[in-house]
Parts: C-alpha cells; structure tokens; sequence
C-alpha cells in the first residue's frame, strides 16, 4: 500500500495543489469510460442518418460503431465530432485480405473521402468463427486484410486502429475468469491476430453479451449477477471477487489474451446491451437497469485490470425489426420513432 506520510512534510498549498491534480486526473481517467452506442441498420422503419447524428447529439452519445461503410451514415457523420468505428463486412475480407489494392481503394473511398470525420477504428469482421463451415473460406485472410488495412492508412492524418471484433465463444474456457484460455483448434487463427494486435498497440474488440449467456443457464447463473444488481460478490477467483457477470466474462478475455503474452492488449467492448422484449427476462425494465448500471460501472475497469476504464459500446442505438430471433428486434436503447425506451445517460459524468 503506497504511503502518504511525506505529505505531513509540505505546505498546505502545495497539498491543495497536489490533490486538486490527483482528483483532475482521476476525473479524466473516468471520462475516457464514454460508452458508444451501435448504429445497425436492419430496419425497415428507421429513422434518416441525419436524424440517427442528431439523435446522438441530443443525448450525450459521443462514439458509434457502424457496421459497413454506408455511404449516406458517412456523410451524415462527416463533421459530426462523433468518433466512428467503422467495419468491413465480412463478405468483403477475401477480397480484402487478397489484395492491397483493393485494400487502398476502400480506405480512399471510406475513410480519405470524409475528412471531418474522426474515425476511431476500422474492423476488418466481426464474430468470425473458423470453426464454423459459413467462415471457413474467409477466417484465413483476416490478419491479411487487417494488415493490408494498416498499410492503406499509413499517411493519414488520423491515429485509426484496426482489429476485429470476436464473440466470446471462441473460448474454450471462461469459468472461473482466470481460466480463460482461446479454443486450442484455433490457435492458427488467433494467434496471429493477437500478435498483429501487440505489434500495433491495437485493442481486441470482443461482443460481451451477460443476456446470452444468462438465459443459456439461468439455473446457475442468477438474473441479479447477470443485470449487475448482486447485493455481494458471486464468483471469488483467487483475489478476484465478481460481483456482476460482464466483469466475469471480460476478465476471462482478458486471461485469454495473457495466456498469449498480450497482458498489454487491451479489450474494448464493441457490443454489449439487454433486450426489452422477446424472450426471456427481456423487458424495459431490465434493459433500463443493465444499460444504466453498466454506463456507472465501466469506468472502474474489472477485478483483473482495476482502473482501467472499458471503453463499451451499446447495442443496440435504435431497434432493427428484420432481425431474427424475436429478442433480436429489441435491442434499441431508442425506439424507431426515436423516443427513449427510458432515462440514460451515456456517460457517468451526465450528457
């Protein structure tokens, strides 16, 4: 524990002045925990882009992720100051990954084209599973086209990262967190993208869903520990003590990514929310209740890495009817008519 006994020794000014400094700094660090939102758009009833931009400005929400270069979201972005984390289909990663060329050109026509906006990161796909038969052509060329990317933005006058985002189900194990480890049939996989990660000093963007893997075993896992309302820890790892199950499952990753040497690489959370309808526990309520608690809570960082805000994203910015299953449909913080489902803030410092 460190000791403040020198402090008895210094001026009372100089005191004020040290503490005043600590507590900006402190202030600071919490900012940076701004969550996002997720701007899907498979919709048929959705508002315009630039409705969806003022939206945003309306209620604090300073960072989105989008999914494909959507020309018509870009130019309602463009000038926004809303940071954007922009994907590249899955669909077209080979294509990508096969060619730096093609690689140059969708950084010119996506990224070079709109200059005023301040795109975060580029995410070359999203939840690939090589195991998966649908993937099996594309996960090969994922660390070539997040390399090729890389390349095309050398220039540009923005710092962009580039990763992908993964589902936690490429973990063999997650219980207890310190286990966690990546499924060993898919170290050819992973191990690239993390070491392109450690060269880069990129995060690991992971989809973090509590919901999912409540309803999967809600005979062990309680609705409380799920929704971050548990009165007391739940799970003791070691020195760890969780009392909410995104810190659980975010840990795990974390372990994971240690197990690799990438104790440096850190994880930003690119989806994570709770529907409001269409299965089990979903409700307004319970949504209300995960958003809010969770937008409180990222600031503090999880048992494994103290302090450490999680930069989060929330999915769903506004609910997609040609999603499927049912609870799919309901994700949205906001509903299509743009009305609040109820009170948030996105930020635990206010709007």
């Amino acid at each position: 524990m460190a000791s403040f006994h020198f402090l008895r020794h210094l001026p009372v000014e100089t005191v004020e002045f040290l503490l005043l400094v600590g507590f900006g700094l402190l202030c600071s660090q919490l900012a940076d925990a701004q969550t996002g939102a997720c701007y899907g758009i498979l919709g048929n009833n959705l508002p315009s882009p630039p409705e969806v931009v003022s939206l945003c400005h309306q209620h604090g929400i300073r960072a989105v992720r989008i999914y494909n270069p959507n020309q018509s979201i870009l130019q309602a972005l463009n000038g926004s100051g809303i940071s954007v984390m922009i994907g590249i289909p899955n669909e077209n990663i080979l294509l990508i990954g096969k060619s730096p060329p093609k690689a140059q050109a969708w950084v010119q026509y996506n990224i070079r084209r709109f200059p005023g906006i301040n795109f975060k990161y580029v995410v070359v796909g999203n939840e690939i599973n090589p195991l998966d038969p649908a993937f099996a052509a594309i996960a090969p060329y994922i660390g070539p086209a997040m390399e090729n990317i890389n390349s095309a933005l050398f220039g540009h006058g923005q710092t962009i990262k580039v990763s992908t985002a993964i589902s936690t189900g490429l973990l063999a194990q997650s219980y207890p967190p310190s286990a966690g480890a990546f499924r060993g049939d898919i170290s050819g996989y992973i191990g690239p993208i993390i070491d392109f990660l450690k060269k880069q000093n990129s995060p690991l963007l992971a989809n973090v869903y509590p919901y999912l893997d409540y309803i999967g075993d809600t005979r062990d896992i309680s609705l409380e520990y799920a929704l971050f309302t548990s009165p007391s820890p739940v799970v003791i790892d070691g020195p760890y003590r969780y009392q909410n199950l995104f810190d659980a499952m975010l840990d795990a990753v974390h372990a994971a990514l240690e197990k690799y040497g990438a104790n440096d690489v850190g994880v930003v959370v690119s989806e994570t929310g709770w529907p409001s309808a269409g299965g089990p526990a979903a409700s307004v309520e319970n949504a209300g209740i995960y958003n809010n608690k969770l937008v409180g809570h990222v600031g503090g960082g999880t048992p494994r890495r103290p302090g450490r805000p999680v930069e989060t994203y929330i999915s769903d910015l506004i609910d997609e009817n040609q999603k499927s299953p049912e609870y799919e449909k309901h994700w949205g913080v906001f509903y299509p008519n743009k009305q609040p489902k109820y009170p948030i803030r996105f930020s635990s410092h206010g709007n």
